[in-house]
């Protein structure tokens, strides 16, 4: 789906291709389905208030494995948007040893430049193969120079005589030259095409070939450092190579190897990397989502015992960000006014009012997400794309195993996840993947064995497998 589809998209269209993949939480859905398409509305706003319009954060706030990063990162890759996924007990307020807040949108950018990319090389892929093609049949039949040293020599001798004077040539004589070098270049032509023939069928890809490539000498460099030589404004890698420039050198490899790296090579020789980076950056500011976790751990007040990294020092520090402020990358400044923030937490101990005042004011959208039901679970079983049950029976068809489950097998497969979430702790759709594990173990281990390729799951094998979780008090003991 490109850029412009996602922008036609209504709320109502954002929120059934989310459904797609995720069960419920229906009012999660319709608030970032409306923050997404707020953004093409901002687009489409006169210029004079087009930067006044800030973009409405959103908190979620639920137990987990009921959907919240899910909803986060589907919704980026339906739009298309720089996203990432970074957890709040990550950072530490200034002072402390941990990675920075501004890091958050370093690695937003890099995403950025990396999409961009990637959309660039494919635009281009084409013409890079028809490049490659063409030099690949150089280096298998190089072209013939019409023009070397003897060549010179005796051209000289055909047009002067032995006092330096041009002679006459007989017109009869230039046009056998010519009528031969004619012949020889048509000649040259059809053996190149038929060369182009075998290497399109792919009759030449074992042959092997010299191709010089690029060898770089740079020494490996490494900085122990609390942040990391990624979030370091400085690009050392760029200034080493700089430094000491790469050598070509002369390698021996195989046409289908050979293709592979000459692409290479006319895709970053045909990218333009400042117009990438323009447009990177740009996105990241108008279109960049970043799903900041586990917000509920840096809410609350100090217990004031022991050396304890300010969780309240760690909210001042993401409060700018959040804000608007402007962050140095290594691909320049980076705004951060438009950057929509998606905030979850589970909030057990705490609540949203915990947060400081001013960043609870920044997260104006809150969404309580609900706990799943036994409906739920037998939905996700069974229904989106990606369902669990889809996926067990992909897995096991590669081994020869036609895995069949009827219905009475999906309903005690929801009513056991439903149980032992309330007995145990509650991890929500996490706990189909320890349940369908511990189901399927006996066959997942023998599947290579296994005679019979039609395999039938019914709830009395549902039971069986699992009636030590089912009569056991400590229900923990056999699913986390």
């Amino acid at each position: 789906m490109d850029q412009s589809n996602i922008e036609g998209l209504t709320p109502k269209q954002i929120v059934k291709a989310l459904s797609k993949y995720i069960v419920g939480q229906d009012e999660a859905k319709k608030s970032v389905a409306i923050a997404i398409r707020n953004r093409a509305r901002r687009k489409m706003v006169d210029s004079d208030i087009r930067d006044e319009i800030a973009p409405k954060n959103i908190i979620m706030i639920g137990p987990t494995g009921v959907g919240k990063t899910e909803i986060a990162r589907r919704l980026s890759s339906l739009a298309r948007a720089p996203f990432i996924k970074v957890e709040a007990t990550k950072y530490t307020e200034v002072g402390y040893v941990g990675r920075d807040v501004e890091s958050m949108i370093r690695d937003l950018t890099s995403i950025a430049i990396n999409m961009v990319k990637k959309e660039h090389q494919e635009e281009v892929m084409l013409k890079a193969k028809v490049q490659a093609e063409d030099a690949l049949l150089e280096l298998l039949l190089p072209m013939p120079r019409k023009t070397t040293g003897p060549a010179k020599t005796t051209l000289l001798e055909d047009f002067t005589d032995d006092d330096g004077n041009i002679k006459i040539t007989p017109e009869g004589d230039k046009k056998e030259k010519t009528d031969k070098s004619n012949n020889d270049d048509a000649l040259f032509q059809r053996t190149r095409e038929k060369m182009r023939a075998k290497l399109r069928k792919g009759e030449l890809d074992e042959k092997v070939v010299e191709l010089e490539v690029s060898s770089s000498n740079m020494p490996f460099v490494e900085v122990f450092s609390n942040i990391g030589i990624e979030d370091m404004d400085i690009n050392f890698q760029n200034m080493l190579s700089n430094m000491m420039p790469s050598k070509r050198k002369v390698r021996k490899v195989t046409i289908k190897e050979a293709r592979k790296i000459i692409i290479q090579q006319e895709i970053d020789r045909l990218i333009d990397m400042d117009k990438v980076v323009e447009e990177a950056v740009n996105r990241t500011e108008n279109m960049g989502i970043v799903f900041l976790d586990e917000i509920d751990k840096i809410a609350g007040k100090e217990s004031g015992h022991g050396p304890e990294v300010s969780r309240e020092g760690v909210q001042r520090d993401i409060l700018p960000i959040i804000e608007g402020s402007t962050v140095n990358t290594k691909y320049g400044p980076v705004n951060t006014d438009h950057i929509l923030f998606i905030a979850a937490g589970a909030f057990h101990v705490n609540k949203p009012s915990d947060l400081i005042p001013e960043l609870q004011g920044r997260f104006p959208i809150r969404v309580e997400l609900d706990s799943l039901t036994r409906s739920d679970f037998k939905r996700i079983l069974t229904k989106p794309k990606n369902a669990l049950i889809k996926q067990y029976e992909a897995l096991m068809l590669t081994e020869g195993l036609h895995l069949t489950f009827k219905p009475d097998a999906v309903d005690e497969l929801s009513k056991v996840a439903e149980e032992v979430n309330k007995t145990s702790e509650n991890i929500g759709a996490r706990r189909l993947h320890t349940i369908m594990e511990k189901l399927l173990e006996e066959i997942s281990f023998n599947a290579p064995d296994i005679k019979d390729k039609k395999i039938i799951i019914d709830r009395d094998y549902v039971q069986q497998r699992l009636s030590n979780i089912l009569e056991s008090q400590d229900l923990s003991s056999y699913i986390l």
